[in-house]
């Protein structure tokens, strides 16, 4: 009779069960188990419990991870830990370097434009429009710059310093109109010596009438001597020349030839040089070194208009914080402008002052200073049409006298 297993899985006769099962010396168990037979299953071992050495049966399964989900569209793969690829950079960065210079940009357009706007406060208006009868408004626009010899608000050593003495009184040394529009800028001196019929006081130098009413006096002495409209009015004191050029860090001049004069402070060679303020007046306000005096003197002022103009619109001046605080801090000091001009008025013709076409002194007949009435009403036509394109080259010159005179 064969041994049946007992309950608890070992045969009666005291036989191990795999013996029973498999045989004593451990045979192939037979292929198909009877059907009174106990099938044992493999034990499988837990997660905290070793596994039995050397028994591949219960040997717990390898865990592997889940895998990576695939990468966005347009955007490379993240690599393994020791894969050698190069980590990806990081937006981030970049974009906060973006936007700090983004604030630094806009920080910097609102400095350009406070700091204008700020100085502008500070700035003197001058009423400048007469009254009655005036030229009906024209073509372009039209400005009259004055250069006056005021010492008020001068020092007793920036006097010294600039060679002015202490002249009671206000004159006009430089009288100038600069025209803008559709044709080339046009910038004509009116020597201050010029004998013009002045309202009210008869034929006299036009500087005189800057004296006798000031700027209203003046603006209608010009309009009724040359029928040009005066739409702005920008007034330079005598020490404001020289403020502006030192705001700048100097300008250049170029003298044709040596320049000494004691009454102007000056003493130059001959030849293209760096000015700083002092002896950029002095360089506009001699006349005794030259045989034609105030028509040289003209021309010497339109020069260092010109260059000012050059350095004040230059980008060193708005890409140099200093620079440009300095300029504009400088304009209430040694400027007055017009009443009704604005920073943005004021813009425009320091713009205008660095592209002059055409520089010349108003028509004259003689150095007494008489204004041809042919040549300068030819002239002051074609600025009042608006016309400067039209101007023939021997009726604009640096000294007002025909190109034959003048050569």
């Amino acid at each position: 009779m064969t041994d049946r297993p007992r309950g608890d899985g070992t045969p009666e006769d005291g036989t191990p069960e795999y013996h029973w099962l498999y045989g004593s010396e451990g045979g192939t168990p037979p292929a198909e188990p009877r059907p009174d037979e106990t099938r044992v299953m493999p034990v499988q071992p837990r997660p905290d419990q070793p596994s039995p050495p050397g028994d591949p049966a219960v040997t717990a399964p390898t865990y592997e991870p889940p895998p990576l989900p695939p990468p966005p569209p347009g955007q490379p793969p993240t690599p393994t830990p020791g894969g050698g690829q190069r980590p990806p950079r990081r937006r981030g960065g970049v974009k906060r370097a973006v936007r700090i210079v983004l604030l630094l940009l806009v920080a910097w357009l609102v400095y350009l434009v406070a700091v204008p706007f700020f100085a502008w406060t500070k700035v003197d208006g001058v009423a400048f429009e007469p009254k009655g009868q005036r030229p009906d408004d024209q073509p372009g626009t039209t400005y009259l710059m004055v250069g006056s010899d005021s010492r008020a608000g001068l020092s007793a050593e920036e006097r010294k310093k600039y060679g002015t003495g202490n002249a009671s009184g206000q004159r006009t040394d430089t009288i100038m109109l600069l025209h803008t529009g559709d044709g080339p800028n046009l910038l004509m001196s009116i020597p201050r010596d010029s004998l013009v019929d002045v309202p009210g006081y008869g034929t006299t130098k036009i500087n005189a009438a800057y004296a006798f009413g000031g700027p209203k006096l003046l603006v209608r002495t010009i309009e009724q001597n040359t029928g040009i409209r005066v739409d702005e009015y920008i007034e330079i004191g005598l020490g404001g020349l020289a403020g502006v050029v030192d705001a700048v860090g100097g300008i250049e001049i170029c003298p044709t030839e040596a320049m000494k004069d004691p009454l102007a402070d000056l003493d130059i060679e001959k030849g293209c040089q760096e000015a700083n303020g002092e002896v950029a007046l002095g360089y506009a306000r001699s006349r005794h070194t030259s045989n034609i005096g105030d028509i040289e003197r003209v021309k010497h002022q339109r020069e260092v208009v010109a260059a000012i103009g050059d350095e004040v619109m230059s980008p060193w001046t708005f890409v140099n914080p200093v620079r440009y605080w300095r300029l504009w801090n400088a304009v209430p000091d040694f400027f007055a402008f017009g009443e009704g001009m604005g920073p943005f008025q004021a813009g425009r013709w320091a713009m205008a002052m660095t592209s002059v076409d055409l520089s010349c002194v108003v028509p004259i007949s003689d150095l007494a200073v008489h204004w041809d009435p042919d040549r300068s009403e030819q002239l002051f036509g074609l600025i009042r049409e608006d016309k400067t394109g039209d101007v023939p080259k021997g009726l604009c010159t640096p000294t007002g006298l025909p190109k034959s005179v003048t050569g």
